[in-house]
């Protein structure tokens, strides 16, 4: 046998085991806000969706976000969530915010209007592999936008 015959099915071997073995794989979580109602009296309800891409559950034990709408502070998100999400899957994790007056403005002009409005989420998630080890924090930053949802009055996805 030729050596690059056999150096190639060597490879593919090792290939091969490293898929049987499930090596673990911790991936960095992100987060990103899936829904925001507004309250009558103002306030938000706001649905946080959290992102585990890690090939092994995760324990979530803390968020802490700064949420910008617009470009103006709106608030902190802050929570000790206790979540345990599983390998490479989302869950959310609804929160209530008193927003800034500023926040609250935006929020309503963007409803009335019907246009999007735009939000950026910066700050941390503390999370660990839920078999294991202590939580890392896990810096994350998201610009994203919201969309007025037609037939549901005070809320953006």
């Amino acid at each position: 046998m030729k050596p690059w015959k056999l150096l190639t099915i060597l490879l593919m071997a090792s290939a091969l085991a490293a898929c049987v073995t499930g090596q673990r794989r911790v991936s960095e979580p992100a987060a990103s806000i899936q829904q925001l109602s507004v309250g009558a009296d103002g306030n938000w309800s706001v649905d946080l969706r959290l992102q585990n891409y890690s090939s092994i559950p995760m324990r979530f034990e803390s968020i802490r976000f700064v949420l910008t709408v617009d470009g103006v502070n709106a608030g902190t998100l802050e929570d000790t969530t206790g979540l345990t999400i599983g390998p490479e899957s989302p869950d959310i994790l609804s929160l209530s915010l008193v927003p800034s007056a500023e926040g609250r403005l935006h929020a309503a002009d963007a409803l009335a209007t019907g246009r999007s409005l735009a939000y950026r989420l910066e700050g941390s998630i503390r999370a660990a592999p839920d078999d294991r080890g202590s939580a890392r924090a896990y810096t994350v930053r998201r610009d994203s936008s919201l969309n007025p949802v037609p037939g549901l009055p005070g809320v953006l996805r």
